[in-house]
């Protein structure tokens, strides 16, 4: 299976993916400064368009710019050239129809589960009944009910890891971004979280309508996405696209399918230079 510059999915969840641009980098770049004054430049000219309904992963070694490029798309930060768009506008400021799920969990371990998940709630000024109703919704999505006032310091990685994901959903975004969402749990544990993202996504009380996400497994990288990316070693760059031509709903078994194999395979020959030439690790 060879990558393409212009990828469309393939079989899909009922929405399936459109031509529609949703959100879009156009020639971005990234650049910082260290302490010691040289400048790092993390991403050079990245162009990358996600469409509506669509789950797009990005791949390649470390430090190549992943997690910049995602925290680009969500209005985050600025890039030091190009521009981000949504829906065809020029994006100013943070992207508030964007939530973020980290690998760290990011959660306050002072406050319970309901007011962690409330926080994103907080920050965009929902209050009262309002807020109360959508973080018992999305507490109820990710199947946390009962743990509505324990702390995290009571919960498991994994349980840990749906409350990042219910203060995500409860500020019902249009698109979801995570940052290497699973590679804090174990196997089991993100096996399960894997499907049940996937599941969410393809509610319809979600809100949810894209997922963008950053992980450093190839496997996984198949077994989410609709299009996965591979980024080249720093500065980041976009080496090239394949589509994930695999049906929906996706099981562990899939990854006996001739076709999940072989896209796995291919997938690592497009990395196989970073790791010849020692950028990966």
């Amino acid at each position: 299976m060879a990558p393409t510059d212009a990828p469309r999915a393939v079989a899909l969840h009922p929405d399936a993916v459109t031509d529609q641009v949703l959100l879009e980098a156009r020639q971005v770049s990234q650049r910082f400064r260290q302490p010691n004054g040289q400048v790092l430049e993390a991403l050079r000219n990245v162009s990358l368009a996600v469409r509506t309904q669509e789950v797009v992963a990005l791949v390649g070694p470390s430090g190549c710019g992943k997690s910049t490029l995602l925290r680009l798309l969500a209005g985050l930060a600025r890039p030091a050239a190009g521009a981000v768009f949504y829906r065809g506008q020029p994006l100013d400021g943070i992207l508030a129809s964007a939530a973020m799920v980290f690998q760290s969990f990011a959660l306050l371990p002072w406050f319970t589960v309901t007011e962690n998940v409330a926080m994103g709630l907080e920050a965009r000024g929902v209050a009262g009944a309002a807020r109360r109703d959508a973080v018992a919704r999305a507490i109820n999505l990710v199947g946390l009910d009962g743990f509505e006032h324990a702390y995290p310091r009571e919960l498991s990685g994994g349980m840990k890891q749906r409350v990042g994901f219910a203060r995500a959903l409860a500020v019902a975004p249009e698109i979801l971004l995570m940052d290497e969402p699973f590679g804090a749990l174990d196997p089991l544990t993100a096996e399960n979280l894997r499907s049940q993202v996937v599941d969410l996504w393809r509610d319809p009380a979600t809100g949810v309508n894209t997922l963008i996400v950053v992980t450093h497994s190839v496997e996984e990288a198949v077994f989410l996405g609709d299009r996965v990316v591979v980024m080249s070693a720093r500065p980041g760059r976009i080496r090239s696209s394949f589509p994930v031509a695999l049906d929906r709903p996706r099981t562990p078994a899939v990854r006996r399918d001739p076709t999940f194999v072989s896209l796995v395979e291919d997938l690592w020959e497009s990395l196989k230079p970073e790791w010849q030439d020692g950028s990966a690790r």
